[in-house]
């Protein structure tokens, strides 16, 4: 839900509100005991709270940068896929009589990309109409017999892109579902809540700065935990990659306008 919804709307569900429940809870737990008890445990709490605030800050940015290069390597697998269905378009020049067909196929496999790829990966899946083109261009490339030694030179070539775009589709595809597993989500939420509420037992003469400290800690946490949230599925929601390189394909070479996004 949260990696559907647009930014503002996720910043405010995981970063204002967590952050205001935070700076409460300073608040709520000096009604209940009193400073004189809290101050007794500064220098323990303290010590704990370092140890504690280092090892979630390794995990929080150990996540952020995976999911970070995640995000990286499914814009680069667009770009590969992209890269190898052009060069099919300039290879089949090549081919006498399967030339037509394998172009054909090409610019149908593209408009299925862009059209039903990316509106099933949104919701972490694969489309078949996609699979179906992809199939049919092998189809049109192995019913071709190359004449000569020349012929054979370009099918094997074009065989190897096509090669190259099938990795590169399972390789976004795969992405598309998410990338952080669940017991990590529980890790990094269960962490957030033990690392701020460690600062609830802390005791100072000035409240309000207390709460504001609070507040300042939480809000750095929830908003790695927003970027993660947001980037995790890098073809859902508003930060997204888009199929542009696959557009830009199928308007140069395609010899037609691309689709609409």
């Amino acid at each position: 839900m949260l990696a559907n919804a647009p930014v503002w709307l996720s910043a405010i569900m995981m970063v204002v509100i967590p952050t205001l429940i935070a700076m409460a809870g300073p608040i709520v737990v000096r009604r209940f005991v009193g400073l004189e008890r809290l101050s007794t445990n500064n220098e323990v709490a303290g010590f704990k709270f370092a140890t504690v605030g280092v090892l979630y800050a390794v995990l929080l940015a150990f996540v952020v940068i995976v999911v970070w290069e995640k995000f990286s390597d499914a814009e680069a697998d667009v770009s590969r896929e992209a890269g190898a269905a052009a060069t099919v378009y300039r290879l089949v020049g090549g081919v006498e009589q399967g030339g037509p067909a394998l172009r054909d196929g090409m610019t149908a496999y593209l408009h299925s990309a862009v059209a039903d790829d990316w509106a099933a990966m949104d919701g972490g899946k694969s489309s078949p109409a996609t699979t179906r083109a992809l199939n049919a261009i092998y189809a049109a490339a192995l019913a071709y017999r190359p004449a000569d030694s020349r012929g054979e030179a370009v099918m094997g070539e074009i065989l190897h892109q096509l090669n190259t775009i099938t990795e590169a589709r399972r390789a976004r595809l795969v992405k598309a579902a998410g990338i952080v597993p669940g017991v990590i989500w529980l890790v990094l939420f269960g962490g957030a809540s033990l690392t701020i509420g460690f600062t609830f037992f802390f005791g100072t003469v000035n409240l309000r700065a207390q709460s504001v400290m609070t507040g300042a800690l939480a809000m750095l946490i929830f908003s790695g935990l927003l970027v993660i949230v947001t980037i995790d599925h890098p073809f859902t929601g508003a930060v997204k990659v888009s199929p542009e390189a696959l557009l830009e394909v199928l308007h140069d070479l395609g010899g037609e306008p691309a689709p609409a996004k």
